[in-house]
């Protein structure tokens, strides 16, 4: 018999699903909304949930839920990737909450919503959905940091025994007087990490997601300051960063959780100081979701989730079980302790090979942000099209206060001359996407637009 799992796991149909405009949604509040909103859906089996509001995400996730439909959660809105997802899935329409030039034929989630919305039911018990562990709900796609998006079909039983998964490694309680947490979160629902820790989690754990997407410092203490403790900030390394070179005040939260690129234990030790509140970083990818934590601050060393295993094979290691439903291979160089636990060492295709010497952009990057004064930074390594060319590495940098010649300088300290960026280019700001990620395709058009003089320095502070 096929597992059936709630849409939700609250216990009553008062508690609160959300915090949105001001206001708590709870549980009665949020199943109206999904059934308003599953009536007002198109007949075609794929959307794209277009929602910036994580609330209205959530509910446009039920509505399809309910009728069946598979969540398209691409990268990105471009007009290059909305032409993928229409040949890949020819019937796709699209859930939006607020004008939009994507060409797809539109769902408007307030025209849906409006002939209804008053209509809620104050009190009485209400149903809650139980869905079929195999019946697919999303169509989750890479970022395009390695290359073209792809996407990665993710079951119902997949998403929920994930959701639980981190419920348990992150200590969430139902138990005895134990209070759900509030979550905010800095990053996308329709991201992998963002829609396991902020959506998912809440729905499965009995928490609640802030409805808002803050970005900037501002907004995050803003959005901080409103929800009730305990409180859970779901964020990213380069928010933290940011977040804590703000000057603001910092408001109180009782856990963060950070993912979509690796923190530095100075960067941990950092924010559990200043927000005083330990911080979890998750690993994993969007092909397998998360499988992994560690609490950076204190350990290297990364604790695989409940069933989850790594199994070496043709040289990478394979990562199955738990909530992993199918063998997945996984891009990064690994190296195991015993068998939950792990040391990780960058991506296979991180690793670098220059006139014979070896090293990682990782740990370039590592020693590139860690000069006083760069803001942000990240080293590039072009492809390799001509065998008998010379491979020189570029480096993007915001660093208002330094000039090239000083940044190559302190990184001739640090990193082998081979490594030695060619050019260096220093930037406003890098183009980071709304998870803090850089697709390979920005670096490869910033590559083009700043190609290396002949003297490494010529040219460098070329913004």
């Amino acid at each position: 018999m096929i597992p059936t799992f709630a849409l939700l796991a609250h216990d009553s149909a008062d508690d609160i699903v959300a915090w949105h405009q001001g206001k708590n949604i709870n549980v009665r509040r949020f199943l109206h909304d999904v059934q308003t909103l599953a009536a007002a859906l198109p007949p075609g089996r794929h959307m794209l949930n277009a929602c910036s509001d994580r609330y209205q995400f959530a509910v446009g996730l039920g509505a399809a839920l309910i009728t069946r439909k598979i969540s398209l959660l691409p990268p990105n809105h471009t007009p290059d990737m909305v032409r993928q997802l229409r040949e890949l899935r020819p019937d796709v329409f699209c859930l939006a909450d607020a004008p939009c030039t994507i060409d797809l034929p539109m769902v408007a989630f307030q025209d849906a919503m409006a002939p209804h919305g008053a209509n809620t039911p104050a009190s009485g018990s209400c149903d809650v959905p139980y869905l079929p562990g195999n019946q697919p709900v999303a169509d989750v796609f890479t970022s395009g940091s390695t290359g073209a998006p792809l996407p990665h079909r993710k079951t119902w039983a997949s998403l929920v025994y994930s959701a639980r998964a981190e419920a348990q490694r992150l200590g969430f309680s139902r138990e005895g007087d134990s209070r759900p947490f509030n979550i905010i979160g800095t990053v996308p629902p329709q991201h992998m990490y963002g829609f396991e820790s902020t959506v998912l989690l809440a729905l499965q754990s009995g928490a609640a997601m802030h409805g808002g997407h803050p970005f900037y410092p501002a907004d995050i203490v803003s959005a901080i300051q409103v929800l009730p403790r305990p409180r859970l900030l779901v964020t990213t390394p380069v928010h933290l960063r940011v977040l804590l070179a703000s000057g603001l005040e910092l408001p109180a939260v009782d856990l963060v959780v950070s993912a979509t690129a690796p923190l530095s234990p100075q960067l941990a030790q950092t924010t559990e100081a200043r927000l005083a509140a330990p911080l979890i970083e998750i690993y994993g990818s969007t092909e397998t979701g998360q499988i992994a934590s560690r609490r950076s601050a204190q350990t290297a060393q990364w604790e695989l989730f409940p069933q989850v295993t790594l199994t070496p094979h043709d040289g990478r290691f394979w990562a199955c079980g738990g909530h992993v439903e199918n063998v997945m291979p996984m891009n990064d160089v690994l190296e195991p302790i015993d068998n939950h636990r792990f040391l990780l060492y960058g991506r296979l295709d991180d690793l670098i090979n220059i006139a014979g010497r070896r090293s990682s952009l990782a740990y370039l990057n590592h020693q590139l942000n860690s000069i006083e004064g760069v803001l942000d930074g990240v080293f590039f390594m072009p492809d390799d099209s001509d065998p008998d060319a010379v491979v020189r590495l570029t480096a993007f940098v915001v660093a208002p206060s330094l000039s090239a010649s000083t940044l190559h300088a302190a990184l001739k300290d640090r990193i082998d001359a081979t490594f030695l960026p060619r050019p260096l280019v220093l930037l406003d700001a890098l183009p980071r996407n709304a998870t803090g990620k850089l697709p390979r395709e920005e670096l490869q058009a910033l590559a083009r637009q700043h190609a290396a003089p002949s003297h490494p320095l010529d040219g460098s502070d070329a913004g």
